[in-house]
């Protein structure tokens, strides 16, 4: 069994290296293999709803969520639908485009995402469901599908809306209470959510909702020096909690104010050990997985990173190196598991591949 999978990953790895980390037609079409197949499958399932009745103990995923019940979480079927229109709209000829539409399609039907939008009020804790990852992830959703100009698009967004609508209206309330960032190398990471939220703001002109995050990010990290990030990561981290707050710290200080912050922010042995590929000693452990993970997002931070530096910085060509790293060695393993990563790991790759 070792050997057929080591010969699978060597496989895996000679077809990616012939791309030159390119996210080519080839590339697409293997990855879109893994949320065509798990948006549609509802178990295994880890829904964490909080039981609030003995009448809601026997609601399934899909009774809860009409939408987003497969991949094994919420979250990741948002993200995984997220890839889908991704690989639509940068690839409009794209061999699966037929299967991906249909897909999108069922779920992107205005009453499923209305139910979606009102699960957040319907149950007593709900509003706290998801904060702020799989928020996140619906602003990412609703800003490739709001900045691409396709009829059917335009439909799905609409459909989209109330979701997008009952997310904003959560996080608009939330911010000004959270007090504390979270700098775990997990799910509710502040940082990373942060980033994809002031993404959201500007593709779509919400300057208030920008201002607030802007304002927020500042007072979270920008005192922020000699990060311990020579102690990442924890066990089952698939974010790099210094990386992440880089990145996020890029796309909000001006380039001289951001080399001036950087330079405070990491020392040579941090560098060092962001740079170190994660050892996975299991693969087809369902936490130990994240560490795959972690290669993608540290590839696309290092990538936005290097791309907000001027050219004379040591680190614009290492962390643009690195990257390229990260996703050699991390694209083979996508393929290489079982179900733990089989319904998420895509979706990050993607992201890493086309990120800009």
């Amino acid at each position: 069994m070792k050997t057929l999978l080591l010969f699978f990953i060597l496989l895996n790895t000679s077809i990616f290296a012939q791309q030159n980390m390119k996210f080519t037609d080839e590339i697409a079409a293997k990855l879109a293999e893994k949320p065509l197949k798990c948006i549609n499958q509802e178990y295994p399932n880890k829904t964490a709803h909080v039981i609030n009745s003995a009448a809601e103990a026997t609601l399934t995923p899909a009774d809860l969520h009409p939408a987003f019940y497969g991949c094994f979480d919420w979250h990741s079927s948002v993200h995984g639908h997220w890839m889908l229109v991704r690989i639509l709209k940068s690839k409009p000829n794209f061999a699966k485009s037929f299967e991906i539409t249909s897909i999108l399609e069922n779920s992107f039907q205005a009453d499923k995402m209305q139910k979606e939008a009102d699960y957040f009020t319907k149950y007593e804790v709900a509003k706290n469901f998801e904060r702020t990852y799989g928020w996140a992830w619906i602003l990412q959703l609703d800003k490739e599908l709001a900045t691409w100009d396709n009829p059917q698009a335009k439909i799905w967004h609409k459909n989209l809306k109330p979701l997008t609508d009952e997310i904003l209206r959560l996080w608009k309330d939330y911010l000004p209470k959270q007090t504390y960032p979270n700098r775990t190398g997990v799910h509710p990471n502040t940082a990373f959510a942060m980033s994809f939220a002031i993404d959201w703001a500007r593709a779509t002109g919400d300057k208030d909702f920008e201002k607030l995050l802007v304002e927020k990010s500042k007072y979270f990290y920008l005192k922020d020096k000699k990060t311990p990030a020579y102690l990442e990561p924890d066990g089952s981290d698939f974010f790099s909690p210094s990386l992440e707050i880089a990145d996020l710290m890029r796309r909000i200080l001006p380039q001289k104010e951001f080399v001036k912050w950087i330079n405070e922010f990491y020392d040579e042995r941090s560098i060092e050990n962001i740079s170190k590929i994660p050892v996975i000693s299991d693969i087809n452990d369902f936490q130990t997985v994240h560490l795959v993970g972690l290669s993608f997002t540290k590839a696309w931070c290092m990538k936005g990173i290097s791309d907000a530096l001027p050219k004379n910085h040591p680190l614009k060509e290492k962390f643009k190196k690195t990257a390229n790293i990260f996703l050699e060695n991390a694209l083979p393993l996508v393929f290489a598991g079982n179900y733990g990563g089989d319904h998420w790991l895509a979706s990050f790759a993607v992201y890493a591949l086309s990120h800009k």
